[in-house]
């Protein structure tokens, strides 16, 4: 099998797996324990916390463990509404952000906020400018992600983090879920305020994610408790999972300067193959090396459904998905590529390729050569149904 739905999730790193074994059989103390075991495994959370502070080039003191990515949103965005919904109630988002962000805004707006959703070019980016002029009195945060996790597309942070910092009063918060491992990453360089991470996009453990708190930022937290994670997240911490997640980012960061080029290789070599050997294809997102993700590739095949493309290359070996994994249910056309003004025929024949650091070269060039055998007699079998 050749497993190219990387954006979705990854296979966990051996290294992760065997390190998340050990502290669950030898730490299994509470952290919030006076005896010994509850020491060892708090001295552990704090290695951790240490750990992928490093690799993102921030204080441990900024970072909050939580259960992954959508927490990690929901915690930063609505943390923001409750603690400054007395300086203002006007929120700025984009129009292609992850279920788990766009969800949000939309329960907030239910609850009396004025939500502005910024409209992305055709390759799916924000423009800055955009940014800067739906700021009012009354904003409070801006949300934009880092890395399209349907397109690959990188938005503009560290423009629009250089210029909020004349705003002060105005935080801002990045979805890093899909950048983050495989990305050089820099929330403090770029001006940003909160982050999301999420560690089983990087191989490591489900179930396990991480937020980046500005120092002196402060949130309400949404859970209420035994005050651990400095307060901003009360419940008893999962250590192996915490282990997990910073042996991934440890590793991933370790990979990264070499794998980089190599995904930009790779992907340059699908699409020309593709280009090659298929007929009516359409690259979605920025596909440049500076603009896109080299690990996200899109493809849309108007007129065939991404559900049968799907299952037919899966027959054939490959795994590949449709749209985001948090979305992918269904035919109706992808709200991200319809923001980027593709029609709904072609957004419903969408399918989406994703490297990690477990795909190899030889991946990439028999997915091509299946994509190549595959499509081509699904588009013909759609000629004689229409005929």
């Amino acid at each position: 099998m050749i497993y190219m739905d990387n954006s979705a999730t990854t296979r966990p790193d051996p290294e992760v797996i065997r390190v998340m074994s050990e502290v669950m059989e030898n730490v299994y103390g509470n952290p919030s324990s006076l005896h010994g075991l509850g020491g060892k495994a708090e001295r552990l959370v704090k290695q951790a916390r240490q750990a992928t502070a490093k690799v993102l080039g921030v204080s441990p003191r900024s970072l909050v463990f939580t259960s992954g990515g959508t927490e990690s949103n929901n915690m930063a965005i609505k943390g923001v509404a409750l603690q400054f919904q007395n300086r203002g109630r006007h929120l700025i988002t984009t129009q292609v952000e992850h279920a788990s962000v766009h969800q949000v805004y939309e329960q907030l707006e239910r609850e009396g906020w004025r939500v502005t959703r910024l409209p992305v070019d055709e390759k799916g980016r924000v423009q800055p400018e955009d940014v800067e002029r739906s700021l009012t009195n009354g904003t409070v945060l801006v949300s934009v992600m880092h890395v399209n996790n349907e397109t690959g597309t990188i938005q503009p942070i560290p423009e629009i983090g250089r210029l909020l910092a004349g705003h002060p009063k105005v935080l801002f918060h990045v979805d890093a879920v899909q950048s983050f491992g495989k990305m050089d990453v820099r929330p403090q360089e770029w001006g940003v305020d909160l982050m999301s991470f999420s560690g089983h996009k990087f191989h490591g453990p489900k179930g396990t994610g991480c937020l980046y708190i500005r120092e002196g930022v402060r949130l309400s937290p949404l859970l209420s408790g035994g005050g651990q994670e400095e307060g901003f997240r009360s419940g008893t911490q999962n250590v192996p999972g915490i282990a997990g997640f910073a042996k991934a980012a440890v590793l991933a960061a370790g990979r990264r300067k070499q794998r980089l080029p190599l995904f930009q290789q790779w992907k340059r070599e699908l699409i020309q193959l593709c280009k090659e050997g298929l007929t009516n294809v359409r690259i979605n997102g920025d596909i440049s090396d500076a603009g896109g993700a080299p690990f996200i590739l899109s493809l849309s095949f108007p007129g065939l459904k991404s559900e049968v493309m799907v299952h037919a290359l899966e027959e054939e070996g490959v795994v590949v998905s449709s749209q985001s994994a948090c979305s992918s249910k269904g035919e109706k056309a992808s709200r991200i590529l319809t923001a980027m003004g593709i029609d709904a025929i072609t957004a419903v024949g969408t399918i989406r390729l994703s490297m990690g650091h477990q795909t190899t070269e030889d991946d990439v060039h028999r997915t091509a050569e299946i994509f190549r055998r595959v499509i081509p007699r699904l588009q013909q079998v759609m000629k004689v149904h229409e005929s």
